[in-house]
């Protein structure tokens, strides 16, 4: 065996701890035709959801490290329902806001090897519907990034009472499903599945 193929094999089982290991994997399905949709629960109030009040973080990784990052500006709201099941997200995020942990990786993330943010300056989700599970709920939408639609489930945590509505999540995702296919270098290969975290405390209207 040559001594690159070893100096490789040493990364991969000595390297760190995969971030995605331990946490859920959305469901990612591809987005079919449009159909008709059941009525949803009436709408009592639209609360807008602003940097102010959310954190969009994500956690993506290689053999020997992972990596921190976020978007610092997006924006959307939140429809909210009785029962909450009825509720509706929106949100857009400008990806040129993207942030990593160290300045030369926020550079690389937001050129064409990833994000490609001049050609793709946006990126998309809209929720499709909320599902009540024994831990908690299930949101399912539709995520666009580089173009790419896929249509996501993954738990979270909701709360609604008389002054807020908090929502937090943290699941993964497999960046080739949106077209990011970067391996990175050979002797420090890129995990594929980035995990996501959502944390939102919007405060609602009081009389």
């Amino acid at each position: 065996m040559r001594a690159g193929s070893v100096f490789l094999m040493l990364f991969v089982f000595l390297g760190c701890k995969d971030p995605a290991a331990n946490v859920q994997s959305a469901t990612v399905e591809e987005v079919e035709e449009e159909v008709a949709e059941p009525a949803q629960a009436e709408v009592i109030e639209t609360i807008t959801i602003t940097p102010e009040n959310s954190k969009l973080g994500f956690v993506g990784a290689k053999v020997t490290r992972a990596h921190d990052g976020g978007f610092g500006d997006f924006g959307g709201k939140l429809g909210l329902a009785e029962p909450i099941e009825g509720s509706q997200v929106e949100v857009t995020i400008q990806t040129a806001s993207l942030f990593a942990d160290e300045e030369k990786l926020t550079k690389h993330l937001k050129s064409p090897d990833f994000f490609d943010v001049e050609k793709y300056p946006t990126a998309t989700f809209r929720s499709t519907s909320i599902k009540k599970t024994p831990g908690g709920f299930e949101m399912t939408g539709d995520l666009t990034l580089r173009e790419t639609t896929k249509r996501i489930t993954f738990p979270v945590t909701i709360d609604a009472t008389a002054n807020e509505v908090t929502a937090t999540s943290e699941f993964s995702i497999d960046r080739k499903d949106f077209g990011i296919v970067y391996p990175g270098m050979p002797d420090d290969l890129i995990r594929d599945k980035v995990v996501i975290k959502l944390d939102m405390k919007l405060p609602r209207q009081t009389s």
